[in-house]
């Protein structure tokens, strides 16, 4: 049972492919650019599309993301909630020239609905956003003019936003040096796994690293790292993502009927989303989380006094849902952990 459920990724050699592959692997596109991140991927490609272009945002969405990318184009929202219904139609107004920015939200959405809404609007130009579900169905079927993905919110890389043309289109590629904040996630995920095996290392150090790297990495256009350009193609990518819904719908059984006051919002394949019944129900089960070393991650937090989607429904669940860390690295003994955890938690929401 691991000392902590949750966090950054360590570097697990246990990960990688034990056969010799001959050439990429048939899940990694043909035509592709490799970026630090996906932020930068979305920057790079919004600068090579017609200038002026309209950015139609959904309205669940990264809100940091979001204002990176208004720096290039301005922003329009379209409603698109967590609640397994997609995208709603008739609020995403798209004219001819604009871009839309379609998401597979938690990697439960179906494609076919955005494939015929493609067809619909030949003049409108179609990312998708597959971070949560990097090679799902959706994303090797795609009619999108591009297609990009945050490779490290799935995979344990210490950076990479990969960027496709389902339709075969021109990328552009990414622009100035590798991310300095890459090589601090890097150092910090080799001593996190020496620190997982019992070696010497504080926690303080590590997570430090890892701080800062995500502070100097976000939103980079620089190329990924050589470590992540040489890990990516062998890494056991099906093993790896099919392990993390599996755990998190043996999570979800685990907390049937358990948390009547907390909604389970889904089970996977990107971890497990929780609704709580109040903001201040999620912020105290988040607490309580942490203070049993289970480090549950917002998606996300909308400041209605920054930039935000205007779409109070979505703001509103968003106060609400907490993410279980439930991928890859849970054995049996952290998922019984956290029903237990949860279950203890349960009465205070009750209440």
């Amino acid at each position: 049972m691991s000392p902590e459920i949750g966090s950054e990724f360590h570097w697990d050699p246990a990960v990688l492919l034990g056969a010799e592959q001959d050439g990429p692997p048939a899940w990694l596109p043909a035509r592709r650019a490799l970026f630090a991140t996906g932020c930068g991927a979305l920057s790079e490609l919004l600068r090579l599309l017609a200038p002026g272009s309209r950015l139609h945002v959904p309205s669940y969405f990264c809100m940091g993301v979001a204002e990176a990318l208004s720096a290039q184009a301005p922003i329009a929202w379209y409603r698109h909630l967590p609640d397994g219904r997609g995208p709603r139609w008739e609020t995403l107004r798209a004219g001819d020239g604009d871009v839309v920015l379609a998401q597979n939200l938690f990697g439960r959405e179906r494609g076919e609905p955005w494939t015929a809404w493609i067809r619909a609007h030949p003049g409108v130009c179609v990312i998708e956003d597959h971070s949560h579900a990097p090679f799902s169905d959706w994303a090797r079927d795609s009619e999108a003019a591009y297609a990009v993905a945050s490779l490290r919110k799935t995979l344990p890389l210490p950076d990479g936003g990969l960027l496709w043309s389902p339709s075969g289109r021109e990328l552009p590629g990414p622009r100035g040096p590798e991310s300095d904040g890459a090589h601090l996630k890097l150092a910090a995920m080799l001593l996190k796994a020496a620190w997982l095996q019992g070696r010497p290392v504080a926690k303080e150090q590590f997570r430090a690293l890892a701080q800062q790297g995500e502070h100097d990495l976000l939103g980079s256009a620089g190329p990924a790292c050589a470590f992540t350009r040489a890990a990516l193609p062998l890494i056991d990518v099906g093993g790896v993502l099919a392990t993390a819904a599996a755990r998190a719908r043996e999570m979800a059984g685990l907390l049937g009927g358990r948390t009547p006051a907390i909604e389970l919002v889904g089970d996977g394949p990107f971890r497990l989303q929780l609704a709580c019944p109040t903001a201040q129900a999620r912020d105290a089960l988040q607490a309580h989380l942490a203070a049993n070393r289970i480090y549950a991650p917002v998606h996300w937090r909308q400041d209605r006094g920054g930039l935000w989607s205007g779409d109070h429904e979505a703001a509103e669940l968003a106060a609400r849902m907490l993410t279980l860390p439930v991928d890859h690295r849970c054995g049996p003994g952290d998922l019984l952990r956290m029903a237990e955890v949860m279950t203890a938690f349960a009465p205070a929401v009750a209440a």
